[in-house]
């Protein structure tokens, strides 16, 4: 028998890890609605199968009393298990321990495990709650962020990689969550900003907030770096257990299936859409009449909400659908709804997820403050994201389909496999009206009813010019459906595209304009 010291020393130094930083600062933790990280990864994880990697990993740096506040673990818990009964790779920064300050063996230990991740070909979860960079090891701190940068680079397509801030993430530290797939946030508690409010109020003069700078709420409706934002770290963890139950394991890998309620309301769409293309309504209810019941997950919610995207199930299958939504400026296409729309569909076609785009859109939007914030640049990048994507691509123009925004939305010049017209869409350069005062100013300006005139111009150039039969009878439309046909001609195409292969050039990589 070994000598019980060996034991007993080894229980020691788990027991020290466990800890983390005492009672009064896991109290602390709690009275601020903060899970320890522990207790985030066994919310997040199947029960019991979470196995933890590197528990007693220490700092070496001994200066500035660094050996006083040393703790097996170095401020970071990283491991692997089941969640929704699929393998899962997370690291979970522990606030308890030098504030979860990133230090070289802090940093150490996220790298490996994400390169077990990545060898392993599955998911990566990073639980963000830190300082920031530990000060007192200097540049190997930033080393050890630009380790992390690298293999966040290199897994991107290959793994999903989802980010939760439950905390600080300040600096250097949040360009990991910006470089991953999804990031999570939590209303009570998260924060994201590369220069603090002390640092803008003293340099730049100006008067703000950590709430002003970099909440959730800001996250998700300005500046659009947040994708989910819950109230709670236990409704975010269960938002995260959600969406990986859309996500296959790599980009390899079969999509997860999940039995639900199939349901075909098409027959209601006539009622929902009206025909009058000045009327608005809510694009959510298209959805719902064909999706799977309660199946969509729509991302980035609040942000560029003139385009919706999420996930969907149909007969149990996943798809990415993405539409405008004429709620808001009329479902035209401005510098935010085009980069939210391009980052999801590039992540559809790096997972192999069905497309579906359901298009009623009048334009892009017009205006200087579009034109100033790179609405050219910016639109370009849902062009580029279309064009590139090898996914099946299914188009359905509901309504208006008008200018450079027609061709942006999935039109089959932009490689669309399937593109149907409901018997009101209107395909065209502008609408009737636009076109009219252009066409026949002339005309107008000589008559001496030119209401009366226009109103004809305009009867004549939607008879002649912006019906569906014209695309249709031009190829640039594969079908006028009745919108009562939505869901089953959606069922088919999926089904028969389920076998496309499409092999463009060899070259390194594309260059989008970012």
């Amino acid at each position: 028998m070994w000598d019980r010291k060996y034991s007993e020393e080894l229980g020691q130094k788990r027991n020290r890890a466990y800890e983390a930083g005492g009672e009064k600062r896991i109290q602390k933790q709690h009275m601020t609605q903060k899970l320890t990280a522990r207790e985030r990864l066994e919310f997040l994880f199947d029960e019991g199968t979470f196995v933890e990697i590197g528990t007693l990993v220490e700092s070496r740096i001994s200066e500035f009393d660094l050996d006083k506040k040393k703790v097996p673990g170095d401020g970071v818990i990283t491991g692997y298990g089941m969640i929704n009964g699929r393998m899962v790779f997370a690291s979970s920064e522990d606030f308890t321990v030098m504030g979860g300050t990133l230090g070289e063996y802090h940093s150490k230990k996220i790298c490996n495990i994400m390169d077990m991740a990545l060898n392993a070909r599955a998911p990566y979860i990073s639980i963000n709650d830190s300082g920031g960079a530990r000060i007192e090891e200097g540049i190997s701190s930033l080393d050890g962020y630009s380790g992390i940068f690298y293999r966040n680079t290199k897994a991107s397509g290959v793994i999903p990689q989802i980010a939760v801030i439950l905390g600080p993430c300040a600096g250097g530290a949040c360009y990991s969550p910006a470089l991953c797939d999804f990031i999570f946030m939590c209303d009570i508690n998260s924060r994201m900003f590369i220069t603090g409010p002390g640092v803008v109020n003293t340099v730049l003069g100006e008067k703000v907030t950590p709430e002003d700078l970099g909440s959730a709420s800001v996250h998700m409706q300005k500046s659009g770096v947040a994708h989910f934002s819950y109230h709670s770290e236990r409704e975010c963890l269960a938002g995260v257990k959600k969406l990986l139950s859309y996500l296959p394991q790599n980009n390899n890998a079969e999509i997860p299936r999940k039995i639900g309620k199939s349901r075909d309301c098409s027959y209601q769409l006539q009622e929902i859409v009206p025909d009058n293309q000045r009327h608005t309504y809510d694009v959510h209810r298209v959805v719902e009449t064909f999706l799977d019941e309660d199946t969509f997950l729509e991302i980035q919610k609040d942000f560029g909400k003139s385009i919706v995207v999420g996930f969907g199930r149909m007969d149990t299958e996943v798809l990415g659908i993405v539409a405008n939504q004429p709620l808001y400026m009329g479902g035209s296409l401005d510098i935010d709804a085009s980069e939210k729309a391009a980052r999801f569909v590039r992540f559809c076609d790096c997972f192999n997820i069905p497309i579906l785009t359901l298009v009623d859109v009048p334009g892009f939007l017009p205006g200087t403050k579009q034109e100033w914030g790179g609405i050219i640049r910016r639109g370009a990048k849902l062009l580029y994201a279309y064009s590139e994507a090898t996914v099946p691509k299914i188009t359905l123009i509901m309504r208006k389909a008008y200018g450079g925004a027609y061709i942006a939305m999935n039109s089959r010049g932009m490689g669309a496999d399937i593109v149907y017209a409901w018997p009101i869409a209107q395909i065209a350069v502008m609408g009737a009206e636009g076109a009219v005062d252009i066409i026949y100013k002339k005309q107008l300006q000589e008559t001496e009813d030119p209401e009366r005139l226009k109103e004809k111009f305009v009867r004549e150039y939607n008879e002649n010019f912006v019906t569906p039969y014209i695309a249709a009878a031009r190829g640039y439309i594969d079908e006028v459906i009745y919108p009562e046909e939505t869901r089953s001609k959606i069922r088919a195409a999926l089904e028969v595209l389920k076998a496309k292969e499409q092999v463009f050039p060899w070259k390194k990589h594309g260059n989008i304009p970012l």
